[in-house]
């Protein structure tokens, strides 16, 4: 069993006990933090991720598996504003790669989906990342890394519970 120790939470000035999994738990969200920014930078060098930060290839995947979605479905799905992936869905249609249609569920938002353009450049960037992942971690085995994504997706999912529980609390403070 792993030591307890006493460690003062600063935004709150209370005392906590963290273990060795609280450790952990720690250092991973700190190393998916770190591989995420790594990822950013060669998602740019390789065009899956824009200039700006945006994500073309998340959001054609998205596309690509889901259909045709309203900007703000899309941006529920993400941690980011609805205007940043309005902001990306002009970019892509500027581009051909996406084309704005009628809603029959919603006069006013349009659905995004790709344009044949659009779903072969996606073809082309899923093709690419795979390419680069073939190359990457071939020390590991295949069920650790299944099993390290859903550990990764569970804290994520932790992570948003706690984020909209923070959120409701300031917003039930500034009233």
């Amino acid at each position: 069993m792993a030591l307890a120790r006493h460690v003062t939470d600063r935004t709150t000035g209370t005392d906590a006990i963290a273990d060795g999994k609280a450790e952990a738990v720690t250092e991973l969200m700190l190393e998916v933090a770190h591989c995420f920014f790594r990822i950013r930078a060669l998602g740019q060098k390789t065009g899956l991720i824009t200039s700006w930060g945006g994500g073309a290839f998340g959001f054609m995947r998205s596309l690509a598996l889901l259909g045709p979605l309203t900007v703000p479905q899309i941006a529920q799905m993400r941690p980011t504003s609805r205007q940043r992936m309005q902001r990306l869905a002009d970019e892509l249609a500027a581009e051909g790669l996406v084309e704005f249609i009628d809603n029959p569920k919603h006069r006013r938002s349009k659905l995004v989906q790709l344009t044949r353009k659009g779903a072969a450049r996606y073809g082309e960037l899923n093709a690419q990342l795979l390419a680069i992942a073939t190359t990457m971690g071939v020390a590991l085995d295949e069920a650790d890394i299944r099993k390290t994504a859903e550990v990764v997706r569970q804290l994520s999912d932790d992570v948003k519970v706690r984020s909209a529980q923070l959120e409701l609390t300031q917003r039930l403070r500034s009233h």
